[in-house]
């Protein structure tokens, strides 16, 4: 991994759930492209697939102080 993918990929985990959705909106847009090269469309797969991942993360934190909550009879789930 070179520097500017540690970079970007630092610089995704710090984005709003709405930030990352919205990077994803892009990276899709530009895979759907036809200028794309195979190596930018694989570089733009691992983008988006990092964001997923970091996606997926934050909703199950959120998930699990939801659950926390529920337990300690805090609020209902909604």
């Amino acid at each position: 991994m070179n520097n500017s993918d540690k970079d970007r990929e630092q610089e995704q985990q710090g984005f709003s759930l709405e930030e990352a959705f919205a990077q994803l909106d892009e990276v899709i847009a530009h895979l759907e492209t036809e200028e794309i090269t195979l190596e930018e469309s694989f570089q733009e797969y691992n983008r988006g697939m990092q964001l997923l991942r970091n996606c997926n993360q934050a909703i199950d934190q959120v998930e699990k102080k939801v659950l926390q909550i529920n337990e300690n009879g805090g609020l209902d789930e909604f």
